[in-house]
């Protein structure tokens, strides 16, 4: 079971699950129904467990010659092939079952097409061809708030795109600062990351640049009406740290300094997406 769960990356899942769920609730302004809310994030988590189980399957040679994955059951063979397309088929029907009987269409429509853009687009064509795969590929990664958004509304408007739009600028800076520290793990994994097909102060720049981009980004949900001002401030609070990691990562890269910016955008798009709720909900 240990193996099986190992599969589905639960810390990359639960993320994701818990932007899909803050999508439930701002999308609509009193609080939402609480069986659409539990279905569709049991529904939303089992077919992300399912790309990824299928992610793992596609990459288990990589997985092998790379320190931080070669523990991954898919690498160590404790898993087979047909053992993880089993699994993968039966929890991704049982998810998409659930997002179209106990909640809607739509939503079983667009987490299956973020499910084949992660687990085929990204993984399969984008990710051992172009160095700007997390980059193309980071949609996928980013739909969850718009998968909440239309468990509650079966509906996707703008609102629903700026938080989209959020994560897909946030992924690049996010996942080159782990490509950075983790460039000798590129290296021998053969994938045509940044660090490795550019070099480290190329990928500094475009870090910052995208870490710039994000700050701006995350202003939309004040500009558009969403959020108030608790939401601005905290959004202006976090993106300076952000920035001062990202300019630092440029001026005066370290190893050590790439895993604490890793590490700190992780909390800093959990923060964020917290901050929206908070300011949907208290009167100001």
């Amino acid at each position: 079971m240990a193996q099986y769960w190992a599969l589905t990356k639960p810390r990359v899942t639960q993320l994701a699950v818990f932007c899909a769920v803050i999508g439930m609730f701002l999308a609509t302004p009193d609080l939402p129904d609480w069986h659409k809310v539990v279905f569709g994030t049991i529904g939303i988590w089992l077919l992300a467990g399912a790309a990824f189980a299928v992610n793992c399957l596609v990459e288990r040679e990589i997985d092998s010659r790379m320190a931080r994955t070669a523990r991954r059951p898919m690498a160590t063979g404790d898993i087979t092939v047909l053992q993880t397309l089993v699994f993968s088929g039966v929890i991704g029907g049982i998810g998409m079952w659930v997002l179209y009987v106990l909640v809607n269409p739509l939503t079983m429509w667009l987490t299956f097409a973020t499910f084949v853009g992660y687990a085929v687009i990204y993984t399969i064509i984008l990710k051992p061809a172009t160095p700007q795969n997390i980059v193309i590929g980071g949609l996928a990664g980013a739909m969850p708030p718009a998968l909440g958004w239309a468990c509650i509304a079966n509906d996707v408007p703008m609102q629903a795109w700026i938080l989209v739009l959020i994560i897909f600028v946030w992924t690049p800076p996010h996942f080159w600062a782990l490509a950075m520290y983790r460039r000798d793990d590129y290296a021998k994994s053969g994938l045509p990351m940044l660090p490795i097909t550019h070099g480290l102060k190329f990928t500094q720049f475009q870090v910052l640049l995208y870490t710039i981009v994000l700050f701006a980004t995350t202003m939309l949900p004040f500009a558009v009406g969403m959020s108030s001002w608790l939401y601005l401030a905290c959004a202006v609070a976090l993106g300076a740290v952000f920035l001062y990691y990202a300019w630092e990562i440029y001026r005066r890269y370290t190893d050590l300094l790439a895993r604490k910016t890793f590490t700190f955008s992780i909390i800093y798009l959990s923060l964020l997406f917290a901050a929206l709720l908070l300011d949907h909900y208290l009167p100001f």
